[in-house]
């Protein structure tokens, strides 16, 4: 979007055009902006109006109702943080004792609507001057909230009086290619965390990929998941690690009651910020257990596995087995793994497996798999099943070697 057709959208008649609009339908948009040209609406007013509906839209998996009132870029709804995240931002900086944060890379303002939310003054800066200009609208309710167009990294923390800092670099191209070297990050990840010498309430969200090696040592450093989907690692350091340094993974979970969640740290650290257990690896008893995403992103597996009272199945595989089910978690607690009831272990053959499946009448198949090679499509496809019966299968290493387990779903535990 250009500066003439957002000032178009945020004119009277724009604004009251977006918000009349019946929500967005792919199939009804070109009905829609035929509709509109044929009612003699400005063409690119049309245009601003139906990508608007289409981004809010778009957003709502990430902001819920929040979305409908907010303006946003293509790349801002891809790197917006989820609501429910954000507000676990925003009560980390007010349990620290900050009273304004700087949201160096603001984006369209997900992040800095709950800083402000929570009560905290905030300056929410963007290199992009239309992102900016977003980002003014989306934080017009809150006057304690004020938006620069300008490079963060050139803001006088200092003298604005700021006390707490919040980054989320760019980490794709223009073209939306995903960057995966932390230098090349916008701004460079050693640019942001240098900050911390001048305001120790430093809070970096990043990739959940980002590899554990070349961490500061000083960071905590927690992966967040949400409904089984690993969200974020986010880098605290100061204040805003009040257990200090090490690796955590927080998991979210959507309920019937509202929000569970559940963090799991190390007990203790050696320095590194590495989980201190030493895994126990066994045979597979009647229960096998996912762990959460982003207890997997952490390295807390072997944690994890002594939380639910069980083993691995292979030193290298992120699979935990049990001999009795493991506990569910109390109300409000989210599970850290899924779990599953076994049926059958079987060494991976593939004509065995056909014959098996085919015995019972199997013919829709659920696939899960952790280290090895066959995809879930090429399995299927492999296996040309015909049946009314269906089953859940693990393709995974057994004391290193291909197995299929065969199992039911359990529910989550842990």
């Amino acid at each position: 979007m250009d500066p003439a057709s957002l000032t178009k959208l945020l004119s009277p008649e724009g604004w009251a055009l977006l918000n009349a609009l019946p929500p967005y339908d792919e199939a009804q948009a070109m009905v829609l902006a035929t509709r509109l040209r044929a009612e003699g609406v400005d063409p690119d007013l049309a245009a601003a109006v139906l990508t608007q509906s289409r981004l809010r839209a778009k957003a709502r998996t990430k902001l819920g109702s929040f979305a409908d009132g907010m303006l946003f870029t293509s790349d801002g709804v891809e790197q917006a943080t989820r609501l429910v995240v954000a507000g676990l931002h925003a009560r980390r900086y007010l349990a620290a004792g900050v009273t304004k944060v700087a949201d160096l890379t603001s984006g369209v303002g997900a992040d800095a609507l709950a800083f402000a939310g929570v009560g905290l003054d905030v300056l929410a800066t963007d290199i992009d001057e239309m992102t900016a200009a977003m980002a003014t609208v989306n934080l017009r309710a809150f006057p304690e909230a004020e938006v620069r167009h300008t490079d963060g990294l050139d803001v006088d923390l200092v003298a604005e009086g700021v006390d707490g800092v919040y980054a989320d670099p760019a980490r794709r191209t223009r073209g939306g290619k995903r960057i995966f070297d932390p230098s090349a990050y916008a701004p460079p990840l050693d640019a942001v965390w240098a900050l911390r010498d001048q305001v120790p309430a430093l809070g970096i969200k990043v990739g959940p990929g980002i590899p554990h090696h070349g961490l500061p040592d000083d960071a905590e450093v927690q992966w967040v998941s949400v409904d089984g989907d690993v969200v974020e690692a986010g880098l605290w350091f100061g204040p805003l690690a009040p257990d200090g340094p090490g690796r955590s993974a927080h998991v979210l979970r959507t309920t019937a009651q509202g929000t569970a969640s559940r963090t799991l740290r190390a007990r203790e650290t050696d320095g590194t910020g590495g989980a201190e257990l030493v895994p126990e690896v066994g045979a597979v008893g009647g229960y096998l257990y996912e762990p959460d995403g982003a207890v997997v992103r952490a390295g807390l597996v072997a944690l994890g596995a002594a939380e639910l009272g069980g083993r691995l199945v292979d030193r290298t595989i992120a699979y935990v087995t049990t001999d009795a089910p493991a506990a569910a978690p109390s109300s409000g607690v989210a599970p850290i793994a899924t779990g599953f009831r076994v049926l059958d272990v079987l060494p991976f053959n593939l004509k065995k497996l056909k014959a098996y499946l085919r015995e019972r009448g199997v013919g829709r198949l659920t696939v899960k798999k952790r280290g090895t090679a066959v995809t879930p499509e090429q399995l299927r496809s492999q296996l040309a099943l015909k049946g009314d019966a269906a089953a859940t299968l693990v393709l995974t290493r057994i004391a290193g070697r291909q197995h299929v387990l065969v199992v039911e779903p359990l529910g989550d535990r842990g």
